[in-house]
Parts: C-alpha cells; structure tokens; sequence
C-alpha cells in the first residue's frame, strides 16, 4: 500500500477518541471541510472570515490542532485555514500516493484551489514548512507568500541529534523522543498517530538549487536552539538559495511565537 492508513478500524476508533479530546482544547472552528484533491479529500478547519487568506501546514502527525491556542491568533484580521496533512494521521483520507516534493506541492496547490481561494498565503511549521516550499517551488500559482516557521529538511538535513535519537526510538520509546524534540509541548495525538496509523510519506529532502526559483515572498524563521538542524547553516542556506527572502534565527528552540511577525509581513506581501 502506497497510501497512509490506520492500521485497523478499531486503530481508527482509538485515534479519533485523542482527536476529539485534543481538539476540546482548542480554539472552535467556524467551519469544517473536506476538500477534495486528486490524492484525497483534505479536511481543514477554518478560522475567521475576514481579511487575506492563510492556509496553515502543520508539523509531521500534529494534525491542524498542533497549532493550539495559535489558531486565535492567526485568525485574528485573517482567515485562517488550518489542515491535517493528506498522508499523515488526521481525518484527511489518502486515495493516491504522494511520492516526491512535486507530488506534494500539487496537493497544497489542490487544497487551495478547493478553498476556492484565488491566492492565498502558505504558513508552514515543521515539515509543514518543507510543504509549503515544495508548494513554493513546483505549484506557486496560487501562493501569495510563504512563511516558514523552523522548517525541516528544506535547506539543510535533518541534524545528527534527529537520526540518532530516531534509531532508538525502538528501545526509548517515541514519547522520549519527542520531549527532547519539543520539551513542554502536548504529544497526545502525535504519539495516537504513531500507535494507530501507518503514514507513507514522500522522503523528506533539502530542495536543494530548485528553491532558486522561487520568486514569491518568502519569510523564514529558525530557532537557534532547535534540535532538528543546525539552525545558523539552515538560515544561511536559506540566504544563499532565496536572495530576495527576509530570514532571521530567533534565540529559541523548534517551536516559534510567530503570528505577529508572520501578519506584518503578510501585510506587506499583498494579495
């Protein structure tokens, strides 16, 4: 099978059960959709009703309610969108492989168009940030801006910490994991979706040369501190591959407060 899954129906049961507890927590959405794209239907939850549209990518397996108490603050002057990643756990339903960076950028173009918006700004954290550049780079069309918040593996590998720790994850256990990944943070649903789903997705590597041609307004954050790369190598890759992008390292760690920034520069990139 080419496609994620969750391992069995009652997997499926135990997962949605995490789900709805997660969610409990946060914000309430003004609506729920399932957009239909050519690799399955999508389900995003929308937030607001006014001013430029923003499309947040979430990081690996938190499902759009990773963004927590986030989710107020990007609304806020915007509508923001926030959506389960196809191919990881959630409550989008993958039909169709999603095989490589190409693959995935078509999808976040899909999912855009399904919204029915003509342009919109891409918010991307984690993984989300190497979605929301593949998107950048093989499906721009209908990218107004892309903002970048620590994204991994889009200019620079994953850190020596990241694949070691990953190779004991079989002995640690992925809870150990994912508190020295993210310490403080709620695991609730990744650890679900680790237990109930089976993911397959597309190999996450550096863009590499194809982020030179990226031509729409970029913004990308790193935390000095974040243990998934070298953060000063990434923002300086960054530089190198995307001249025109405003990047900065925040002293930090993996996760970054950045819905202020991310509005003003929002506010200055247009519709």
């Amino acid at each position: 099978m080419d496609t994620g899954e969750f391992a069995s129906a009652e997997a499926e049961q135990r997962y949605r059960a995490v789900y709805r507890e997660v969610w409990a927590g946060c914000p309430r959405p003004d609506e729920e959709l399932d957009v239909p794209t050519s690799f399955g239907p999508t389900r995003v939850y929308r937030f607001g009703a006014a001013g430029a549209p923003l499309v947040l990518l979430t990081g690996m397996a938190a499902t759009a309610a990773g963004w927590g108490a986030d989710l107020a603050r990007y609304s806020a002057g915007h509508t923001a969108y926030a959506v389960d990643t196809l191919g990881e756990p959630g409550l989008s339903v993958q039909t169709a492989p999603i095989r490589d960076a190409a693959d995935r950028g078509r999808w976040v173009d899909e999912v855009v168009h399904g919204l029915g918006v003509a342009r919109a700004h891409l918010v991307g954290a984690s993984t989300g940030g190497w979605h929301a550049a593949a998107a950048a780079v093989h499906a721009p069309g209908r990218i107004a801006s892309v903002s970048l918040l620590d994204p991994t593996a889009t200019t620079v590998g994953f850190g020596f910490g990241v694949l070691w720790r990953a190779a004991f994850t079989r002995v640690r256990g992925w809870e150990w994991f994912l508190r020295w990944a993210g310490p403080g943070e709620d695991y609730r649903l990744v650890l679900a979706g680790i237990r109930e789903y089976r993911a397959r997705p597309a190999p996450q590597v550096p863009h590499g040369d194809a982020l030179r041609g990226v031509r729409v307004p970029v913004l990308a954050l790193f935390g000095r501190h974040s243990p998934v790369h070298d953060a000063e190598r990434a923002a300086r890759r960054m530089r190198e591959l995307v001249p025109h992008a405003e990047v900065e390292v925040w002293d930090c760690g993996h996760r970054l407060d950045a819905a202020g920034r991310v509005a003003r520069f929002v506010a200055r990139s247009g519709a």
